[in-house]
């Protein structure tokens, strides 16, 4: 746990003490890291990095370097990549401000100069036998065993803005190139020891200026999220996006085919290598899980998720929604697709799964959110473990330990709550409940057993008590009204879209029969009778799907009859063309087939006023 003012390291379940014989720094941390293998564990201060073995925390060796902020291991951890920000040197020389050190001496193998801080480090195959970075458009290999040769090989490709070394034992790099200048944005794969030859697999599209890459865990599939910085079609703030899925060997490739309009939130592989999840769509968004040639698995249906993980044991997945969402996670078992529980963790900026995907931890950081930080540990069937309240805090995160050393999930057999009981909670966890009673804070918490309590519920206005809600501001999920195609979260009203109101024939608009100009009032007089009028109309609710633009003058020329009529007619040709489009096969929502199935009621009210055709 990393805040402004300490840095700490915390044991896990049942005690949750800190690490004896670690002491926290005398002065601020700026970053930190476990090597992957969590064997390792490093940060840095302002003119100094500390490296550790993390198991009992006892220091390994000290490196004098001033402002670093970030720090990576290579995934056997056998150097240590440090960043810094790039300054301008007095003799015009370039700053070598990409460093690689040895972690077993401490001494610096070998300098770049890496001025953007996104993609800043160097990506190491499994065996650490390559690495390579991207600059300018060029691929350059290295041999870690030999950095003094430099680049040992190299590729360059054309407008080339991203590249993704896969992980496995047979490495591949995975190339996005943007689209610009109306040339098409594309993807290419190349195999690491075979640069040189023809991709084995590529893919062009349009509609892509960004791209997150995500490999599998074998190495052997991709897939490339693309995003553009502006929607063309004024649906959404964020730009399209769209989802491609490529294999290594080049013997698949396609779009991923979403069922709802929307944007991409969040996808992930599982990590059997075998399937992978999407989350998708505007609010209240789908959640779908594919195999590895894009066929449907199962479908969550509609919910408020952003986000998506798979445990490390491919067991048991969450689903979430974070941000400007309420924070709620659903946990599922994924062989059952049952849910086991629900976990409202509000404010959370971090979630992550325990190494033996028994937990979840959440975080509260800053600057996402300056109040509230801190940490809370959640056992998977829902019961909330531990929690450590921390002044301003910036990061958090469990030490890693790979899948086999973890104790093993609990097999087939029987429901997986009985197999899961959960440890005793902290004392941490009362003595948080308690300080939420006794401040009188609102929203739901979490019991000793798991069970959460009664919330106190959104704010209601006066007036608005005591009555059921209505549909409008209702999700879709809960039974409001379903989201417009058009992308808008909020059904289409019958609102003018003119600065003013239409003027009918008995207001004395501007230029109208006793005409007042601006401050126009009834020919009674009566600006309050005028006001009320408008009110009125206001909160009449319009048929939003049957509104057209109102006429000033014309409604005064028909007498009420007349208006019925016209108005039946118009509902009538709106459901000829609603059933023309169900024969073509387009899918109608529900409001629209309760209109069609109101078509005898109609002929009946024209019947009724004398109207047979």
């Amino acid at each position: 746990v990393r805040a402004q003012k300490s840095l700490g390291l915390i044991g896990g379940t049942p005690d949750y003490a800190p690490i004896a014989g670690f002491e926290s720094p005398e002065v601020p941390a700026r970053t930190y890291v476990y090597s992957a293998d969590g064997r390792l564990y490093a940060y840095a201060l302002p003119n100094v990095v500390r490296i550790f073995q993390a198991e009992g925390a006892q220091l390994l060796s000290e490196l004098p370097l001033s402002n670093v902020i970030e720090l990576s291991f290579s995934p056997r951890g056998t150097y240590l990549s440090t960043w810094e920000r790039p300054i301008k040197l007095d003799d015009n020389q370039q700053h070598k401000n990409l460093r690689v050190f040895s972690v077993s001496t401490g001494e610096e193998l070998v300098a770049f100069t890496q001025k953007s801080q996104e993609g800043w480090d160097l990506q190491y195959t499994i065996t650490e036998s390559h690495a390579i970075r991207l600059v300018a458009q060029e691929i350059q290999v290295f041999r870690p065993t030999e950095w003094g040769k430099g680049v040992v090989d190299k590729l360059k490709v054309e407008g080339a803005t991203k590249a993704c070394l896969s992980p496995g034992l047979n490495p591949s790099v995975a190339v996005f190139v943007a689209e610009k200048k109306g040339a098409p944005a594309s993807i290419k794969i190349y195999g690491l020891l075979t640069l040189s030859a023809s991709p084995t697999c590529q893919k062009t599209f349009f509609k892509a200026d960004r791209s997150t890459i995500k490999w599998n865990l074998l190495g052997t599939q991709v897939l490339l999220l693309t995003q553009t910085d502006v929607d063309n079609t004024n649906k959404s703030y964020y730009g399209e996006t769209g989802l491609y899925l490529l294999s290594a060997a080049g013997n698949f490739d396609c779009r991923v085919t979403l069922d709802k309009e929307g944007p991409i939130h969040d996808f992930a592989w599982s990590p059997n290598s075998k399937e992978f999840g999407v989350v998708y769509g505007y609010m209240p968004a789908k959640t779908v899980i594919f195999d590895q040639r894009v066929r449907t698995l199962y479908d969550f249906g509609a919910a408020p998720h952003n986000y998506i993980s798979f445990n490390p044991q491919a067991r048991l997945l969450a689903l979430a929604g974070f941000g400007n969402l309420a924070g709620k996670i659903d946990i599922f078992d994924r062989r059952t697709l049952n849910k086991l529980c629900t976990i409202d963790a509000p404010n959370t900026s971090y979630c992550d799964w325990s190494p033996d995907g028994r937990f979840l931890l959440t975080a509260t950081l800053s600057p996402r959110l300056r109040v509230d930080n801190g940490i809370k540990i959640w056992h998977c069937t829902g019961a909330l473990m531990h929690v450590q309240l921390v002044e301003e805090m910036y990061q958090a995160s469990w030490r890693p330990t790979p899948v086999d050393n973890v104790p093993p999930f609990p097999s087939q057999g029987g429901p997986l709550q009985s197999s899961l009981v959960p440890p005793p909670p902290s004392p941490s966890v009362s003595l948080y409940q308690l300080s939420l009673k006794n401040s009188g804070a609102g929203g739901s918490t979490t019991s000793l057993d798991g069970t959460p309590t009664k919330p106190a519920g959104a704010y209601r206005p006066p007036g608005a008590r005591g009555n059921a809600t209505p549909a409008i501001f209702k999700r879709e999920d809960e039974g409001g009204f379903s989201r417009t195609p058009s992308g808008q979260n909020t059904p289409v009203r019958g609102y003018s879209k003119s600065p003013a109101p239409p003027v009918s024939a008995g207001m004395n608009g501007p230029g109208g029969p006793g005409g007042q100009g601006r401050g126009g009032r009834y020919a009674n007089g009566d600006g309050n009778v005028a006001k009320a009028a408008l009110a009125s109309a206001a909160l009449t609710p319009l048929d939003t799907a049957l509104s057209t633009p109102v006429t000033p003058g014309l409604d005064s020329a028909l007498d009420p009859i007349a208006k019925k009529v016209r108005n039946l007619n118009k509902k009538l040709k709106a459901i000829e063309e609603l059933k023309d489009k169900a024969k073509r096969g387009e899918r109608l929502e529900a409001t629209q087939m309760k209109k069609i199935d109101g078509e005898a009621e109609i002929r009946r009210e024209l019947a009724g006023l004398g109207i047979t055709d």
